[in-house]
């Protein structure tokens, strides 16, 4: 997908793309936090209809929805074909004892076996991360090993 970058003085950020309906769809994310999504009319290309409006909780809650399932379900398609792995998620409590440290300071894979393949934080996807990525609140690790190794992940997360 082709994604255009559009700068809005004094606004913020447009984001458009086409669907592969032929609907051109904008993005607004805003100075201020908030997102606005609109769909363009096909006869008058310029003109864009408001569709949703979300603050920046909400769009985070979106992005959350969007995008670390589908993260998880393209590993869970690659480890159907291998008996005894398996793919979550696991989320990062803003109690854990790993917020605003470095990913390398849980020695998740050493103690568990598990490995964390990418974390998702927000709209964004750190794919692959490596030992001095820095976990922070509401992260979503995406792990992938036995039921076991998982398990054992999460319980790092949340207690040490």
């Amino acid at each position: 997908m082709d994604v255009k970058e559009v700068l809005l003085p004094s606004i913020g950020v447009r984001y458009e793309f086409t669907t592969h309906d032929g609907d051109r769809v904008g993005i607004i994310a805003r100075r201020g936090g908030d997102f606005e999504i609109v769909r363009y009319e096909r006869e008058d290309p310029d003109r864009g209809q408001p569709v949703l409006h979300f603050t920046d909780e909400e769009a985070d809650g979106v992005a959350q929805i969007l995008g670390a399932p589908r993260i998880a379900e393209r590993f869970t398609e690659l480890t159907r074909e291998v008996l005894g792995i398996d793919t979550a998620q696991v989320g990062i409590p803003p109690s854990s004892p790993y917020v605003d440290r470095p990913l390398g300071d849980t020695h998740a894979r050493t103690r568990t076996g598990a490995s964390i393949v990418a974390i998702v934080r927000n709209d964004e996807v750190l794919p692959s991360p490596g030992p001095a990525d820095i976990l922070r609140a509401h992260d979503v690790l995406v792990v992938i090993g036995t039921e076991k190794g998982i398990a054992g992940v999460e319980e790092i997360v949340d207690k040490g």
